[in-house]
């Protein structure tokens, strides 16, 4: 009896199991504007999920997911006019993708395995699992994702460049900007510094060589620019510009006071070679730069060319055309959102009915 009772509810659980799967795959939509493409509930399943990950949320309404539906539906029709209009990228051109965005996010150019290895270094986990915890998909998903979104972008971009590319901030609107935000534009006390950079590897003696040349002059600030960039060298050597604050601080590695120290030094005065627990560095204190408030003829950082008024007009002009294409794009699916491109296959009450249910 008691094993007639055991193989009864496993029965049921197994029932349930495949009861939950179908009702997963129930397509709510079909998209039929190039091929016929369905819609299911798994896929906006999938879709929330990676919303409540990307943004923190607990749960979704209902009137929540059917925005999020919205948005599938959209992606899918946009997607299917750009493949119908000849549009596409290769692996190799979706790994590019990939990497610049990547690049991005660490400030610097990283390939996949080296974000990989640092990932698990600093967090102990895989690639895909770094995906899963911050955009709730895998490294794979979010690659066509990056995909998925530039084809949209360039799609709709193909219809409305003309559009877009006349919009332009006014001169009224610049200097009301700049009337508004007039405390807020300024450049506080900054070093131009020389530095140069050793991997650890290439050794003390390596560093000193450097350093020795430098100082003598053997070795002057462009040579070891151009020699640092080949990759192969050994070490980098650059210009680097440093704001006294406690951000500047942090990302340099040291404490404030070391700052003030570091800003003390006169224009020319050339450190002494340090080791770090990666590298070795020097130093040459180019020139200093006092802080002040901002006009809108001032160059916006040292040795810039670009003054505050070109500054502000670029930035107000990239909101004001990342505001049209908002609105350009929602055109665009309007047109496409047409009967003999997508059907609903569930709605009104039906579709309710079913979005409630989990």
């Amino acid at each position: 009896m008691k094993k007639t009772v055991v193989c009864i509810m496993m029965c049921l659980l197994f029932t349930g199991m495949v009861f939950a799967q179908q009702k997963d795959l129930q397509p709510l939509v079909t998209i039929k504007l190039n091929k016929t493409e369905s819609i299911t509930v798994k896929d906006l399943k999938n879709r929330c999920e990676m919303y409540k990950i990307q943004y923190g949320l607990a749960s979704f309404t209902t009137e929540q997911k059917l925005e999020v539906l919205d948005i599938l539906i959209n992606e899918k029709l946009i997607l299917q006019a750009a493949a119908k209009a000849g549009m596409a990228l290769t692996d190799t051109q979706v790994n590019e993708l990939f990497l610049s965005t990547l690049a991005q996010q660490v400030g610097q150019i990283i390939s996949e395995a080296d974000f990989a290895e640092e990932v698990r270094k600093q967090m102990g986990i895989s690639l895909d699992e770094f995906f899963m915890k911050q955009a709730g998909v895998t490294t794979a998903e979010y690659k066509t994702f990056l995909k998925n979104q530039y084809l949209m972008q360039q799609y709709v971009l193909s219809l409305k460049q003309d559009e877009i590319a006349s919009i332009a901030a006014t001169d009224a609107e610049i200097r009301s900007y700049y009337d508004l935000n007039r405390s807020s534009l300024a450049q506080n006390d900054i070093i131009k510094m020389f530095l140069v950079v050793v991997e650890k590897d290439k050794g003390r003696a390596f560093a000193d060589s450097l350093y020795n040349g430098y100082k003598n002059g053997t070795e002057s600030a462009d040579s070891l620019r151009a020699r640092g960039q080949t990759g192969t060298a050994g070490f980098q050597a650059g210009d680097m510009y440093v704001s006294k604050s406690n951000t500047a601080a942090q990302q340099l590695g040291i404490d404030y006071n070391a700052l003030l120290q570091l800003f003390a030094n006169e224009d020319g005065f050339i450190s002494t070679v340090t080791e770090t627990a990666n590298d070795f560095q020097f130093y040459q204190i180019i020139c200093h730069y006092d802080a002040k408030l901002l006009s809108l003829s001032d160059v916006v950082t040292p040795d810039s060319t670009t003054t505050v008024y070109e500054y502000i007009r670029s930035a107000l002009t990239q909101q004001k055309q990342s505001e049209y294409f908002t609105t350009a794009t929602k055109d665009v699916t309007d047109s496409l959102r047409t009967p003999s491109n997508y059907q609903m296959l569930k709605k009104d009450a039906a579709l309710t009915s079913l979005l409630e249910g989990w």
